[in-house]
């Protein structure tokens, strides 16, 4: 199954481990450095998901899930939070912006895998 794929994290490091975890399966990666410049990648490409960390400068992933989710054509995308924060008042509130999923850093290649499988196949 091949997806496409947007990550926004502010983090080179998490960025690579997330190519270097879905590129082997099929996935096609698109990167981001943080909220705002998801928001300009996400204007030229149709993502099957999105993954978007918390924690960023600019615009973080809360805000970047409000953009997103007030676009027309990414209301139904799937965007799944990957972050170090486990709070259950930080994943509600994520739930309540419109993310479909939570993933604790650091993370299993395979369950990420799943994940995106079960959410955007």
């Amino acid at each position: 199954m091949s997806l496409n794929i947007l990550a926004v994290d502010d983090s080179r490091t998490m960025r690579d481990m997330i190519r270097l975890a879905l590129q082997p399966a099929g996935f096609t990666v698109h990167t981001a450095d943080d909220g705002l410049h998801g928001i300009e990648v996400l204007d030229g490409i149709a993502p099957d998901a999105i993954i978007t960390d918390i924690n960023m400068p600019r615009m973080d992933g809360f805000g970047f899930i409000d953009a997103v989710r007030g676009q027309d054509a990414h209301r139904a995308t799937p965007i799944l939070v990957l972050t170090t924060e486990a709070a259950p008042d930080l994943k509600a509130r994520a739930r309540d912006a419109g993310a479909t999923g939570w993933i604790v850093k650091p993370f299993d290649p395979a369950k990420l895998i799943k994940a995106l499988q079960m959410v955007a196949g």
